[in-house]
């Protein structure tokens, strides 16, 4: 049986809330996280939950971000899990994204105070 979605329009995609668009937009593209602690993850942006954590895939660890010199070798993480709480900022990574795209909020980074609000998490 199936059950029609209220987020859904006829065509199958979601409403017009722009940051449940943008989210879909990020689904599978390689993101840039910096911590608290000062640690860079880079990896395939998954999901994310109400609290603003976020699950990214195939995830490389920097303990210097990933631009400085002199290259540091990363620590592959693999499946990984970033409480929202230690995050600082999160951006499309420019390394493996065309030109031109935007980060979180169309600046240099986007703070983590402007996670997802989605009705089914209120």
């Amino acid at each position: 049986m199936a059950v029609d979605s209220p987020n859904l329009t006829s065509s199958g995609t979601s409403g017009s809330r722009p940051e449940r668009q943008k989210l879909e937009n990020w689904l599978n593209k390689s993101m840039r996280i910096r911590m608290t602690d000062g640690r860079t993850l880079v990896g395939v942006f998954l999901c994310t939950d109400c609290d603003c954590n976020i699950i990214v895939g195939s995830c490389e660890e920097y303990l210097r971000p990933p631009d400085s010199q002199p290259k540091e070798d990363p620590r592959i993480l693999g499946l990984a899990m970033i409480p929202g709480k230690h995050i600082v900022s999160i951006e499309i990574d420019d390394t493996t994204v065309p030109q031109g795209s935007e980060n979180l909020d169309g600046s240099e980074a986007a703070s983590v105070s402007a996670c997802f609000d989605h009705p089914d998490y209120m």
